[in-house]
């Protein structure tokens, strides 16, 4: 009898994929219940088994006031204990085992949280996605799986475990099809050298369904980090594309230098020029004008992987907006701010030197003055010089006739000499004539 029940336990622990200790225990658990359901049984109890002869005993001890036991153990074993107990122990037992084997189930799942694990689709609804994993079932919530995506029942896929919960219908698994960690678990996978260690992955931005960026390194100068992850023909990478359902994925190098690795992580990208500042975190990347849609990429995508991948902020500018920028940057600009007057509730410029605040009327006008100065200036800094010549020509015409005619010119001058000598100057001939006109007046005036 005590044979055949041996082999019973035995059979019993190879099915559930438990230990015949534990059986042991379980039975022991089952038989102390079924002790004190029967009438005059001791409070404190206990049943004893040999594993060798499976015999057991049942040993009790007295209670203190307290309900601490005192005195020596004594044995309490009924007589026909065996079969009054046969039915109570049945149930406790099995329900012992159905514990054993949750236990053993969490044992098994509990460590391996970060661990990738393969599954059949079981059923699939709004909320979750079963996956059948042998001797358990997973949960793959809707938050966990990649939009759109929505494989067929009885497919294998492969998940990555988020986290393992102890719960009393047994352990809860929960897997991910969008963790980061899931496309690093497949490239280990497909690629030997990240499995070594020759090859590490040191940093991966993902966006589920869309796009992936992985960074890599290599501790051997003779191994090329992004070739073996692409492998032989794009051999290694496709593995890993395909089980992802056609996501993309770029691989680029890894680079302890902040400048080379920005640039690295925007291929396809052509990047000039890195301005990394410590202060804020963030680095303006300048790229050519052709560039710049490249850089950014599809809403965005680009630039958003490769700041997380890179954990800096990524300011992309073109040329000609750096340009601009700087030309812009050379305009001084009065210190202030707008401020609302707690009197009368308007809003009024407040210059930070602490002088007296402006109203917005005051500030106007005093723009437009401003700009109407500079106007002026810029007139008259930009007269042309027929314009002064025209000037000088007005002054001189509105200059008095006694300033004009000190002021005539030597032609002029000469132009006067020149009638006094002619008048002074008068031919022999004319003064001859004018002789002898008198001579002839005065010979009348003798006859």
């Amino acid at each position: 009898m005590n044979q055949d029940m041996m082999e019973a336990l035995q059979a019993l622990a190879s099915e559930r994929g438990i230990s015949v200790d534990a059986l042991f225990a379980a039975l022991a658990d089952a038989l102390e219940s079924a002790y004190k359901r029967m009438p005059g049984a001791y409070e404190y109890a206990w049943v004893t088994i040999n594993p060798d002869t499976l015999e057991f005993q049942v040993f009790a001890q007295e209670l203190d006031e307290d309900g601490e036991p005192v005195g020596e153990e004594f044995e309490v074993t009924p007589d026909d204990f065996g079969r009054i107990a046969a039915q109570t122990a049945r149930q406790v037992m099995t329900q012992r085992i159905r514990e054993a084997e949750r236990e053993l189930k969490y044992e098994e799942y509990a460590g391996r949280e970060g661990d990738i694990v393969t599954g059949m689709i079981q059923q699939t609804d709004a909320r979750y996605t079963l996956l059948d994993l042998g001797r358990v079932e997973a949960l793959l919530p809707q938050a966990e799986q990649v939009p759109y995506e929505r494989p067929d029942s009885n497919v294998r896929i492969k998940a990555y475990i988020v986290e393992v919960r102890k719960t009393a219908k047994g352990p809860q698994i929960v897997v991910s099809r969008t963790h980061p960690g899931l496309v690093k678990r497949l490239f280990e996978l497909e690629v030997p050298e990240i499995a070594d260690g020759v090859v590490e992955i040191k940093a991966c931005a993902r966006e589920p369904g869309h796009r992936t960026k992985i960074a890599v390194y290599s501790n051997d100068s003779n191994v090329d980090p992004v070739g073996a992850c692409v492998g032989a023909r794009g051999a290694r990478v496709r593995q890993v594309v395909n089980e992802l359902r056609g996501e993309k994925i770029d691989i680029v190098p890894f680079s302890e230098d902040l400048d080379e690795f920005v640039m690295k992580a925007l291929s396809p990208a052509k990047v000039t020029q890195v301005r990394p500042d410590p202060e804020t975190g963030d680095c303006d990347v300048i790229v050519p004008d052709f560039q710049l849609s490249l850089a950014i990429g599809k809403e965005g995508q680009n630039a958003r992987l490769a700041s997380r991948l890179t954990g800096w902020g990524i300011n992309i500018k073109s040329e000609t907006q750096l340009a601009e920028e700087e030309a812009y940057g050379d305009v001084e600009w009065a210190e202030g701010e707008w401020v609302t007057d707690p009197e009368s509730g308007e809003q009024v410029w407040q210059p930070a030197d602490g002088g007296e605040a402006v109203s917005a009327t005051d500030w106007a006008e005093a723009a437009d003055e401003n700009a109407e100065a500079n106007a002026d200036d810029d007139t008259e800094s930009d007269a042309s010089p027929a314009d002064a010549g025209d000037s000088d020509a007005d002054a001189e015409s509105d200059a008095s006739p006694a300033v004009a005619e000190s002021d005539a010119s030597p032609a002029d001058a000469g132009d006067s000499d020149a009638g006094d000598a002619a008048e002074s100057d008068a031919s022999p001939a004319d003064a001859g004539d004018s002789n002898a006109d008198a001579g002839e007046d005065n010979e009348e005036d003798n006859a």
